[in-house]
């Protein structure tokens, strides 16, 4: 079977290692590995499905992943890539977020019958004497090293809060118990947690005299420089309630021509030499490829039916124009269309926009267009007489669509 670092490597996950030689041996066995990730919110997103893509890939080469989900740590929050302290959330919240992430990873993640685990770090991190760790774990780390850390810095010019700066000795922490529990000897994260991730490494040498190994991914941006998983709507949730599967697809179908091959390699399981012939084709054909990666990655997310669903309305639009009902859809009451609605509350009202003036802006830059017409003016209102076979369908710029249902 092939390496798992020479994939991972091969397909553009690898952006740091600790010692990339002496990691490749360890990994021609089978290896306890582990991702943390903080319950923030009730879904992942897409720039959380690279590193279970990366966990999937490793589980496919025989190692054993561990999702290590932060009921602990997340009760304090990662001071890594922020200007501003995270809001910390009450318990119940965060348990509440824990259930509905392990449903999620599961799709991606085998974690039946001991072939993958789920960990909760509130398990072991909520019970530590506060006397005792500071005497076994923070003798460990020096303040003058971990104040030169770039999330340390970059927090100390905002302000960083003591409940903060021991975010890293309880990651680290971390590790160090999975060490002991079960043999874990991979840390693999965003590169943001390089730091975080080597203190953990460090402290299994100091603690355990064991030799431990640090990877980071690259921080995703499109061609263009936009943050990875961020759309005109906002995030790009896996869940469907926080974003449908036909909006989830669209964001793939719009991926930027430059950016198709790289993400085809990450976010799919097509071989390589598969995604390099389709990384081949240019100018318009090149809307195939863009095709196969929403397709693909739709399926994993959402399952082949709604994926499916999906490629059949983005083909009729893009083809013919026709409606489809697999279109995000929203439902109004007959009677407030009699009357008449103003077209800055509708689009608002359906999520193609965030506000009425980004309505208006969208209308006065000839963005806005109800059954394919172009709206000329922010004063306009769409009425029961815009109904086309039941149907109203909204556009905001050249790809956003919704539909809009009397009853």
């Amino acid at each position: 079977m092939e390496n798992a670092y020479d994939i991972l490597k091969a397909r553009g996950f690898v952006e740091q290692v600790s010692d990339e030689e002496a990691l490749r041996a360890a990994l021609e066995r089978p290896t306890p590995f582990y991702i943390g990730y903080d319950p923030t919110a009730t879904s992942f997103h897409v720039g959380n499905l690279l590193t279970i893509m990366a966990m999937a890939h490793m589980q496919r080469c025989g190692h054993r992943p561990i999702a290590l989900m932060g009921g602990g740590t997340g009760m304090i929050g990662d001071p890594s890539g922020r200007t501003e302290m995270r809001q910390l959330l009450p318990p119940e919240q965060v348990q509440r977020n824990l259930q509905a992430l392990r449903e999620q990873i599961s799709r991606y993640v085998d974690l039946s019958e001991g072939r993958g685990i789920m960990v909760n770090n509130a398990d072991w991190l909520l019970e530590l004497n506060y006397i005792t760790f500071l005497r076994d774990i923070g003798r460990h780390f020096s303040v003058n090293r971990m104040l030169a850390a770039e999330a340390y810095r970059t927090r100390l010019e905002s302000g960083l809060s003591f409940l903060e700066f021991n975010y890293q000795l309880l990651q680290a922490y971390d590790f160090l118990h999975l060490y002991r529990a079960y043999g874990c000897r991979l840390q693999m994260g965003g590169n943001d947690q390089w730091g975080n991730i080597l203190a953990g490494v460090e402290l299994i040498r100091r603690v355990e005299g064991g030799e431990a190994f640090a990877l980071t991914f690259p921080l995703l941006t499109t061609s263009s420089g936009a943050k990875m998983g961020k759309s005109a709507q906002g995030a790009v949730w896996l869940d469907a309630d926080m974003l449908s599967p036909y909006d989830f697809y669209q964001f793939w179908i719009n991926t930027e021509d430059a950016d198709v091959t790289r993400f085809l390699k990450i976010y799919t399981f097509l071989p390589l030499d598969e995604i390099e012939e389709l990384g081949r084709l240019q100018g318009a054909d090149i809307r195939q490829a863009k095709e196969v990666l929403a397709y693909e990655v739709t399926r994993l997310t959402h399952g082949a039916e709604e994926a499916d669903r999906a490629r059949e309305a983005a083909r009729s639009l893009f083809g013919a124009g026709e409606v489809s009902e697999a279109m995000p859809t929203t439902e109004l009451d007959a009677g407030r269309l009699e009357a008449g609605i103003p077209v800055v509350e509708l689009f608002a009202e359906v999520g193609l926009v965030r506000s009425r003036s980004e309505a208006r802006r969208l209308i006065q830059q000839g963005g806005a267009y109800v059954n394919g017409e172009a709206v000329n003016s922010p004063e306009a209102t769409v009425t029961a007489d815009a109904l086309q076979d039941g149907a109203i369908v909204l556009r905001a710029g050249k790809k956003r669509y919704h539909r809009v249902v009397a009853v």
